[in-house]
């Protein structure tokens, strides 16, 4: 499986308009972050995307998209949803399937309602199949599930995406992989809690996590309360996204490997076991990972 992340910034993106402060005049090009969303291929050729914002026409040139397969929404506020026009390309060979909550899926055709009716030919608009999910979800080879969170009082999804492969040795050992995509968090509900840890404990899991700064927020989490519900998962890597300017990435990085020396002191059932083997890290526009 291998997972690009398209974007990495907040709601307002990375330089924010208008804004001259340090983060949004760096010459650093990992403090340039479009609004969030991530692209998945799995080993058989599946490709997915999460979430498609105002920058995805940009991200997915520069990703090299040429086909999608399912779309998976985490919420329909505008830095998620409202790059869904620029899905037309993908969509002219069939329809692509889109899967949400309920309240997702309805808020995207409202607010896109003349993709979903009888219109004119010319002009064009994408072809898109809404689905409500609300159990796993097969593409391909790709088993994914919705997991409920809070993203302040609002219910929204993160999604998780493994797949198993077989590895080549004399004992053809099935080998899982999990992707484990969770943005604009504030909480993860004890039974998601339950959901995510009912799994093989050997299963490689990375997690990219919605933290917004290191101030508290009423609707996102911090970097150390995201940090601390990530490790909590067991994951074999750990990264930042949804990042707004108050914060360039060297310090975000500083941030995190203080979050390691801190918790590798506490008792070891504080956190993950083996923290110090956990890779901790911000996301950045165009981050590849190989899971």
């Amino acid at each position: 499986m291998k997972i690009i992340v398209l974007g990495s910034g907040t709601s307002h993106g990375i330089p924010v308009a208008g804004c001259s402060c340090p983060v949004c005049t760096s010459n650093d090009e990992r403090d340039k972050r479009m609004r969030s969303s991530v692209y998945i291929e799995g080993q058989d050729g599946e490709r997915v995307l999460i979430d498609a914002g105002p920058e995805f026409r940009l991200q997915a040139i520069r990703a090299g998209i040429s086909r999608l397969d399912g779309i998976l929404l985490t919420h329909s506020h505008a830095d998620h949803l409202h790059g869904l026009d620029d899905l037309r390309p993908f969509s002219c060979a069939k329809p692509i399937p889109v899967y949400g909550n309920a309240e997702t899926i309805s808020e995207m055709k409202e607010r896109f309602s003349y993709i979903f009716k009888i219109t004119q030919n010319g002009g064009g608009k994408p072809k898109l199949i809404p689905n409500i999910a609300d159990e796993t979800i097969h593409i391909g080879g790709l088993t994914i599930t919705p997991v409920p969170v809070k993203h302040g009082e609002l219910d929204i999804l993160g999604w998780e995406i493994s797949e198993t492969t077989v590895k080549e040795t004399q004992t053809q050992e099935n080998v899982s992989r999990s992707f484990l995509y969770l943005t604009d968090v504030s909480e993860i509900p004890p039974a998601s809690i339950t959901q995510l840890s009912n799994r093989n404990s050997d299963m490689a899991r990375i997690i990219i996590i919605g933290s917004l700064r290191m101030r508290p927020h009423e609707t996102h989490f911090s970097f150390d309360e995201a940090l601390a519900a990530a490790l909590a998962l067991g994951p074999s890597a750990v990264y930042l996204t949804h990042i707004c300017h108050n914060h360039s990435h060297g310090e975000i990085e500083e941030i995190c490997r203080a979050f390691r020396e801190k918790h590798q002191t506490l008792p070891k059932q504080a956190l993950a076991d083996n923290i110090e083997k956990i890779e901790i890290h911000p996301a950045q526009d165009g981050l590849e990972l190989i899971l």
